[in-house]
């Protein structure tokens, strides 16, 4: 029963190790094809994330995974995510670990070179739109894919505030008639 639940001291460092490894490597994987990868799961997508899962699941436990390594996976996995967490609240650590905001639409204006920066497909905006109540382009003020991967629509009729779009790249291409003014 031991062998089944116990690990020894190195093979809870190696799992440890593994672990934050996997977890560096899966950050970097994001920040590299994009935020739009987590988000709006497509087939294909949830066909990657599977895999990914199992291919980080692997290489964290072992040829033999057992309740002891699982939880010491578990543990570094958090650890990991608290440490991102607290290096996201420092200026470098924000910038390293959290992709800006893109803009995607620009009054009804598609920024097809920035879909393709976020590996976005015209027909996946479409369906925001959509799923955001726009009938016509001509009712979309900004559309901006977000870091956690979502992509937000303003219509147009209010004034934006232009402090929403601190940050978000392209923000310049916003036409000034939808922006209110500074005070």
């Amino acid at each position: 029963m031991e062998e089944l639940l116990g690990i020894t001291p190195l093979e809870a460092a190696a799992v440890a190790i593994a672990t934050a490894g996997m977890y560096g490597a899966l950050v970097v994987l994001v920040r590299l094809l994009g935020q739009r990868m987590l988000a709006g799961l497509s087939t294909f997508d949830l066909a990657a994330i599977i895999g990914i899962g199992s291919v980080l699941g692997r290489a964290a436990l072992g040829e033999a995974p057992r309740l002891v390594g699982g939880l010491v996976a578990l543990a570094t996995l958090a650890a990991c995510q608290a440490a991102v967490g607290l290096v996201r609240t420092r200026g470098w650590g924000a910038r390293a670990v959290t992709t800006r905001p893109m803009l995607l639409m620009a009054g009804e204006t598609v920024l097809t070179r920035n879909l393709r920066r976020c590996h976005v497909v015209p027909s996946e905006l479409a369906a925001k739109l959509r799923q955001a109540g726009i009938r016509h382009p001509r009712e979309v003020a900004i559309a901006v894919l977000e870091p956690s991967g979502t992509i937000s629509v303003l219509r147009t009729g209010e004034l934006i505030d232009p402090l929403l779009l601190a940050g978000v790249d392209g923000a310049r291409l916003v036409p000034q008639e939808l922006l209110a003014p500074q005070p």
